[in-house]
């Protein structure tokens, strides 16, 4: 599982970055590398496109995972050029962009937006396959997620804009609740989808989430 970003726009990184003169960059080795959205080439793309604005670039630090205890290492091996610096942008996840914020007084900033956690299907291509939503259903729709294969999340089967199998949002994907159909019925299992299940349990997924492990 990765999670899967995407770089904001540079307009938008200009005005998080209002004010500030002098930046510190971090980037990620693991996800942000494999969506090219914060690996060593798009961070040193990035420090260009700040110093071409008038930024000062302290220091750049790509970290294998920012969202582990390696932040730390990081900042205490480029302790001097963040020093150096008004900020720090993240080119990472969101969690990442948070572990970083508690290692350091300085403003942190995010490059990225996060946008899910996906699985490789074929090589740099990802789908989201769960949301945690702390109230599994797969086991009565043959291992498919309706909440992350249907646009709508529906969980009470496919919605009036389905046509000949086919999805509302895009002529050319399978409706969710199609495929769930075909696969329990390969299964002989279609019983499942008669009977009443009650509406979903939103609070079995509290926020912010939190685990004891007993």
């Amino acid at each position: 599982m990765k999670a899967i970003t995407r770089q904001k726009a540079p307009v938008e990184i200009e005005e998080l970055l209002r004010g500030v003169s002098s930046v510190f960059l971090v980037g990620c080795g693991t996800c942000a590398t494999m969506c090219r959205t914060g690996g060593r080439e798009e961070v040193a793309e990035m420090a260009a496109r700040l110093a071409a604005s008038g930024k000062r670039v302290t220091g750049t630090a790509v970290v294998p995972t920012v969202c582990d205890a390696l932040d730390r290492e990081a900042l205490a091996a480029n302790a001097r050029a963040m020093e150096q610096a008004d900020g720090v942008l993240v080119m990472s996840c969101a969690f990442g962009v948070q572990m970083l914020a508690l290692y350091t007084a300085k403003a942190v900033y995010p490059a990225l937006d996060t946008l899910f956690m996906g699985q490789e299907m074929s090589p740099g291509a990802f789908t989201e396959v769960c949301v945690q939503c702390g109230e599994c259903v797969l086991g009565w729709t043959g291992g498919i997620c309706p909440i992350t294969a249907c646009p709508k999340g529906l969980l009470n089967g496919p919605c009036g804009g389905a046509r000949k199998g086919k999805c509302e949002v895009s002529a050319d994907r399978d409706c969710a609740w199609e495929v769930i159909y075909r696969r329990l019925g390969q299964q002989g299992r279609l019983g499942l989808l008669k009977k009443r299940r009650a509406p979903r349990d939103f609070s079995a997924s509290p926020r912010p989430g939190t685990y004891l492990v007993e």
